[in-house]
């Protein structure tokens, strides 16, 4: 991948993904700041490539994940920090931007963003445990808040990887 796009070598890839045109994703960095992207604005010409997130000094760009070409009020934000705090929080509240630094999506005192995903109200929220099971959680809304809250402990059985899985 490095001879295929320039990159230097203290680089990583956070996530890749083929052009479909229509999808949109939730980036965020490792400080906690976040925000939606569509897919056609994180598209490049150069070989370089395009900078969509703006990361803080100190932090690094932790997330990208796929997220729904409509998003409505049906749908949630779930977002765990190094902390094990967790978060759920109205997608709505997230806004879509096509480049920046974007908005705090949980608050820390220690460490910073681990992970984060769009998930349905009618679906529930899911992650995959260390033996590859999909585990769905229909009891979130203890941990509904609103964006840039602390959160609360994770629930019970969440992955100590502090992860949801891929996706």
């Amino acid at each position: 991948m490095r001879l295929m796009v320039d990159m230097g070598n203290d680089d990583a890839i956070t996530a890749a993904f083929v052009y479909q045109g229509t999808r949109k994703f939730l980036v965020a960095s490792s400080s906690g700041h976040g925000f939606i992207v569509a897919e056609q604005d994180c598209l490049s010409n150069t070989r370089k490539g395009k900078q969509v997130l703006n990361v803080p000094a100190g932090a690094e760009a932790a997330i990208c994940r796929p997220a729904p070409a409509k998003i409505d009020a049906a749908h949630m934000i779930a977002s765990i920090g190094d902390n094990k705090k967790f978060l759920v929080f109205p997608a709505a509240q997230l806004p879509e931007m096509s480049r920046g630094k974007g908005v705090v999506l949980q608050k820390f005192q220690k460490g910073g963003l681990s992970d984060a995903k769009v998930f349905s109200r009618k679906d529930g929220l899911t992650w995959t445990d260390r033996s590859g099971r999909i585990q769905t959680v229909e009891g979130w809304k203890p941990y509904l808040g609103k964006r840039a809250q602390a959160g609360r402990i994770a629930p019970k059985g969440f992955p100590t990887s502090k992860t949801f899985g891929p996706d």
